[in-house]
């Protein structure tokens, strides 16, 4: 499709041919993250036992979004954003190569996965802006829940089944093996998002520079009472959250006694929360009204959050983790439908990258909070503490979603 092609103009019924290859391309490069990001964690527990260097790992991956969240988007608003997506992919696959060869020589440590993360991170700034950006590009906005809430489940599916099973099967058998599926499917992620036709390089009226463009989506951001709030409170929000799920790994492994070959069993009960926030999402926005539901949906993984620092039983603790999956999964799709209905084409790789700034710049500052708060006290005091940190926020959102209501619903209005 072109990138030219109005949204008024793309039919609404259904998602096309385009739609499905983004579609196949995206969940493969999913999976090939979702081996990554268990198999990551289980070396570095191998490693150290210390919470602080354990959700350092967590702020390292997210690190490269607070410094360089706002050129990767203004890059993919210069570019095609589909060759932006496979270049990324392949960077991925080489950077994982390398590891591989590091931890087959005896000289994976502790530093070296810092490395490797933030590297991965800088990858990823550069994939999600673009992936997020070529979406309105592709389908009509009356589509975006639809087809958000499809890529959240091919999401859900490759980081909470296929990518931590194999993840966490592989690692049992050798470290190195993990990183070497990733890297495969990295590359063939790299192939298949060429298969989209079409041209999806936003429309230019004259040449800017790269600085000129971050300062434009910045200025429009800001002038944006509501999603300008929405970004602040989604910064807050993700901060806060990341403060208990840093220490997934510790809470599985130190506090429900799981063995690191199970460990994947955590993200598949995440991965069907994920699908039944997806499947869920959609029905209830057009029943109850997305504002409305931006709030409920934001309530529901502090809550669990809370819970799950009060118990240590493995059955209660999968009900909890099930449902702060499914409320996360929710915002996700209700928040970024909004975003993408809302801004301008030309503007959406750097104002969406801006979000992303703010919002994944606040997670290296929660998980290190986090991880000291449960060397100090616990893994789940870091839980509870995170949780009622989230229901504040929480307040916040919905006093900014009820006086923008009427705007909410107009922006998907044609």
């Amino acid at each position: 499709m072109s990138h030219g092609t109005t949204a008024a103009e793309m039919p609404s019924s259904k998602l096309d041919r385009s739609f499905w290859k983004l579609f196949a391309a995206s969940a493969t490069a999913t999976s090939a993250d979702g081996i990554t990001k268990v198999a990551l964690p289980l070396l570095a527990v191998s490693l150290t036992s210390d919470p602080v260097l354990i959700s350092g790992l967590t702020a390292f991956s997210f690190l490269p979004w607070l410094l360089f969240g706002l050129p990767g988007g203004a890059l993919v608003d210069r570019v095609d954003r589909r060759w932006a997506m496979s270049s990324a992919n392949l960077l991925r696959a080489a950077l994982l190569g390398v590891l591989v060869l590091l931890i087959a020589t005896g000289l994976g440590s502790v530093p070296v996965l810092y490395a490797a993360a933030f590297a991965l991170g800088l990858c990823q700034v550069v994939y999600d802006s673009a992936a997020r950006a070529i979406l309105p590009q592709v389908v009509d906005r009356r589509n975006l829940d639809k087809a958000n809430s499809w890529l959240t489940v091919e999401e859900t599916v490759g980081q909470g089944f296929v990518g931590p099973t194999l993840g966490a099967a592989l690692f049992g058998w050798f470290r190195a093996v993990p990183f070497i599926g990733s890297a495969v499917g990295f590359a063939l992620a790299a192939v298949l998002v060429l298969a989209v036709p079409g041209r999806f390089r936003a429309e230019r009226v004259e040449p800017t520079t790269l600085r000129a463009d971050i300062g434009e989506g910045l200025r429009w951001l800001w002038r944006h009472p509501l999603l300008r709030g929405l970004t602040i409170l989604s910064g807050l929000f993700a901060g806060f959250l990341s403060m208990a799920t840093s220490l997934n790994v510790l809470y599985a492994v130190d506090t429900l006694h799981l063995s690191p070959s199970v460990y994947g069993l955590l993200f598949t009960v995440l991965g069907l929360g994920g699908l039944a926030g997806s499947a869920v999402v959609g029905p209830l926005a057009a029943r109850f009204g997305r504002a409305l539901m931006l709030t409920v949906a934001a309530a529901v993984a502090p809550v669990m959050c809370v819970l799950l620092g009060t118990v240590t039983n493995l059955w209660a603790a999968g009900v909890w983790f099930f449902g702060l999956a499914a409320g996360v999964t929710m915002w996700n799709v209700l928040s970024m439908s909004l975003r993408q209905a809302m801004i301008p084409a030309d503007l959406l790789g750097r104002v969406l990258s801006a979000n992303r700034v703010v919002m994944w710049g606040g997670i290296p500052l929660g998980a290190l909070a986090g991880g000291a708060l449960a060397d100090w006290t616990s893994v789940p005091v870091a839980f509870l503490v995170s949780g009622l940190a989230q229901l504040a926020v929480v307040i916040m959102i919905r006093r900014l979603t009820v006086r923008n209501r009427r705007l909410i619903a107009d922006s998907f209005a044609t």
